[in-house]
This record gives structure tokens, C-alpha cells and sequence, in this order.
């Protein structure tokens, strides 16, 4: 058994015992049988012990059953999760997560009254406990790539929800850290797992050259980038009580609150960050462009009412769009439409259509290049939290596929075309560009 493993066991045991002295076993001497790991539950000891750092919608959906778990009641209904503790700079979003997990563990455990999660303000008491094995965080843009450094320095594994980071530099960090301390990283790229295999079965018939060679890619969203701008809002508003607004800004330059605080501040961000991860990252399992070779960045202005375009020109000759495909609808739900010698895929999570038709009947041979397979997003980070194997999803494979997203945003900040060298990861002569690769956090946020 590996250092990991031993140090993994001795800790849940000792939370385990804990908690259940604490809050079980204060009830009726009578140990239920769900706490025994009967009844389909997992023995206490096989439970990966976790904290749920963020409670918007994304998050307390992940943790009680929503849109992005698809697993009904979510980590806090699995048998193999023991939620023990929740985190939210808003003390009302913390609270009621505090009281739905405890109300759900006392039903399952039949008892009276349970009271072994925990809610904090401050996601650093989360991390500094030895009972938490993984966190899942679901969180403002700019805290994603910090929060989830600090969390597996502190030993914790991590699912993160995206946009993973919002600079390169961040990029890099993460990965470094991911590698040094041994950890599991999933991104919170569900498309990989999820909508019945759609998007693997793409990516097979794709890679698998059944459009021949690949020519062309349409992302259907923009890329983009963080540009923080200074606070120009002409007046402040009194912080809502119970929200720690210091804490939420983090390492972001200080402002007043003037009532806006949800994924990002106005202001901050160029072009998508949120919806454009799911079609990047996607492109990005399809196409596995070489990181070593540069990728010439064209920028195409705005004209007759629409957006600018970006166009990555890869290798051999592959090039991938910001727009949509001329005359094609699929696409507009995290999906993409690729054009090759021979015909055309393209698929979104409600669709996968192919011209011709035939191609999609065509089957993935035992010879063929297989993509890694994945039923659930949730349930293969979990899985990978107990094996040590990488997520579908890992530090590097996201990083990759955000810092195609991000190089391509600083083109849509400076209204120009540019040259991103992978290798050296930086701009080819161009110091304006390279001075938007990081940004300087507020004390004491520096990781």
C-alpha cells in the first residue's frame, strides 16, 4: 500500500471516529445499519470525506442534486461521499446548506438529529482539516485557479468548476502544483462524461479519420481573457450583512461593493469565460494540438453588426474558427462542427449529426484510437480520488485547453493579430501581450 493510501486511511478513520462520537452516536446507543455500511452504503471508512466550497447555484446544485451533478440528490445523497463541511462567503447560502446536509443524514442514518457538517466563512478552516479528504469548489472566476492550488497544497484533491484559471501564469501553477503534491484534479468539463457519450463518440470518429483530414473548426464562442479595468461605478452600497465581500474579492484589486458580485466583476473579462471552456475544451480533446509549435493568432475586427472573429491556425494546416459554421445550427450548446476532406461532424449536447450520414454508422473498430471513457464526470473523480489514476479532465489537459481560450482572448483585448509559442509560453515579439499572461494579486493572495 503506497504513503498516500496508509495516510489516507489513518485520517478518515480518525474523522470518521470522530464525527460519529460527536453526532451519531449522541443519539441512541443503537448504531444504524447505514452507518455500518449496510443497506447500500458504504462502511464509514470507504466514504471519501469532502468540503463544498462556494454554495451558488453551481455549487449547492453539485451538492444537492442540480443541473450539473446528474446524480439525483447530489454528493450529498451518494453512498460512497460523506459531506463534512460547506463554505460561502454569504452566510445565508452557507447556512442552508448546513442545514439540507444535516437534515439528509439524519433521515439516512435514522436519527433524530445530525450534526456533523460543518459551515465556515473562510475556506482556509475548511482546508486546514485533516478529515477532508476532497474539496469541490464552484466559485467566482478570478478565486478558481487560487483557491484550487492552495486546496492541494494543503493535501486536498479537487474538482473545479470552470473557468479553471484566468491567466496563463495561473495555468502554470496549477499544474506544478498538481504534480508536486500528488493530487487529483477534475475540471468541471462534464461534456467529456456526460449527454451519452456524444462528444467521445465524435472525437473517436473524428480522430479516427472518418472526414479524412481534418481542415476546419467551428467553436461557436468566443474566447476570452481577464482585463481588469479600474472601478468607475459613480456611487458604493452598504455590503449586505453576512457577506464577507473583502473575502469574495480575494486576490482581485480592491473596490467598494456597488451591489454587483456574481461570477466576476464588469469590466473584468473580454469575450467568454464561461461558456466558451465547454466548447474549447472539447475542440481541444479533438484536435490535441502540439504544444511545442507555435499557433499564429488571427484577429478579424467586427463589420456589419458582428463580432470580431478569432481564427487559430494550427498544424497542418488546421484552423479553428470563433464563429459558427456557415448555415449550421448545432453547435450553440457546448458543441462544435469540424469540417475534413471528406465530410463533417458536429455535435452539441442535444445533437451529433454527420454529411454524410453515413458516417456516424460507421462503428469504432478494437483497432482504432480510443478516447478515454467515462460514464459520469462526478463519479470518475471520485473513482480517481480512490485508484490515484488521472481524471478525464486533469490539471494539464485543462490548462491546455484554457490557455487556448486565454491566448486568444489577449488577441480580442489588443484588437490584433498574434504568434503564441507554446514551449516558451509567451507571445513571439510582443511585451504588451506577454504583460496580459499574468496579473498582480492582492496581498496576501500571491501563489
Amino acid at each position: 500500500m503506497s504513503l498516500s493510501a496508509n495516510v489516507l486511511s489513518r485520517r478518515r478513520f480518525l474523522g470518521r471516529s470522530a464525527l460519529f462520537a460527536g453526532g451519531v452516536l449522541s443519539a441512541p446507543a443503537l448504531i444504524p445499519a447505514s452507518a455500518l455500511g449496510r443497506g447500500g452504503w458504504r462502511p464509514p471508512s470507504e466514504r471519501i470525506q469532502m468540503g463544498f466550497i462556494g454554495l451558488g447555484g453551481q455549487g449547492t446544485g453539485h451538492l444537492l442534486g442540480g443541473a450539473w451533478t446528474y446524480v439525483p440528490g447530489g454528493y450529498a445523497a451518494r453512498p460512497d461521499v460523506q459531506v463534512v463541511a460547506v463554505c460561502d462567503v454569504r452566510r445565508e447560502r452557507r447556512e442552508h446548506a448546513q442545514r439540507r446536509c444535516n437534515e439528509i443524514y439524519a433521515q439516512r442514518f435514522g436519527v433524530a438529529s445530525f450534526n456533523g457538517v460543518s459551515a465556515h466563512n473562510d475556506f482556509r478552516e475548511v482546508l486546514a482539516r485533516a478529515d477532508v479528504d476532497a474539496v469541490l469548489l464552484a466559485l467566482p472566476y478570478h478565486w478558481a485557479a487560487p483557491m484550487a492550488v492552495l486546496a492541494m497544497r494543503a493535501g486536498k484533491d479537487v474538482y473545479c468548476e470552470k473557468p479553471v484559471a484566468i491567466t496563463v501564469r495561473e495555468s502554470a501553477v496549477l499544474v506544478e502544483t498538481a504534480r508536486r503534491f500528488g493530487r487529483v484534479y477534475q475540471a468541471g468539463t462534464q461534456q467529456r462524461s456526460e449527454y451519452s457519450g456524444r462528444f467521445r463518440i465524435a472525437c473517436e470518429l473524428i480522430r479516427n479519420g472518418r472526414i479524412g483530414r481534418l481542415k476546419e473548426v467551428y467553436a461557436y464562442r468566443q474566447p476570452g481573457a481577464f482585463f481588469p479595468t479600474p472601478w468607475s461605478a459613480m456611487e458604493s452600497k452598504p455590503v449586505p450583512p453576512g457577506f464577507d465581500w473583502d473575502l469574495w474579492l480575494g486576490p482581485l484589486p480592491w473596490r467598494p461593493f456597488n451591489g454587483e458580485a456574481g461570477h466576476a466583476l464588469p469590466g473584468c473579462f473580454v469575450g467568454d469565460v464561461n461558456w466558451s471552456p465547454h466548447h474549447y475544451d472539447f475542440i481541444h480533446w479533438v484536435v490535441d494540438p502540439d504544444p511545442n509549435v507555435p499557433v499564429e493568432i488571427e484577429y478579424t475586427p467586427p463589420a456589419a453588426g458582428r463580432e470580431a472573429v478569432i481564427r487559430y491556425h494550427l498544424r497542418d494546416g488546421v484552423v479553428i474558427h470563433s464563429g459558427a459554421h456557415p448555415g449550421e445550427r448545432v453547435g450553440g450548446e457546448g458543441g462544435a462542427c469540424f469540417v475534413g476532406t471528406e465530410g463533417r461532424i458536429a455535435v452539441d449536447r442535444s445533437n451529433l449529426v454527420a454529411e454524410p450520414e453515413h458516417l456516424l454508422r460507421e462503428p469504432i473498430r478494437a483497432t482504432d484510437w480510443h478516447a478515454y471513457r467515462s460514464e459520469s464526470h462526478s463519479g470518475n473523480f471520485l473513482e480517481c480520488v480512490r485508484t490515484r489514476r488521472p481524471t478525464i479532465c486533469d490539471a494539464e489537459t485543462a490548462a491546455r485547453a484554457m490557455n487556448l481560450i486565454l491566448v486568444g482572448g489577449i488577441a480580442l483585448v489588443l484588437k490584433r493579430s498574434l504568434v503564441w509559442d507554446g514551449r516558451a509560453s509567451a507571445f513571439i515579439g510582443d511585451p504588451e501581450a506577454n504583460r496580459l499572461l499574468a496579473y498582480a494579486p492582492r496581498p496576501p493572495w500571491l501563489i
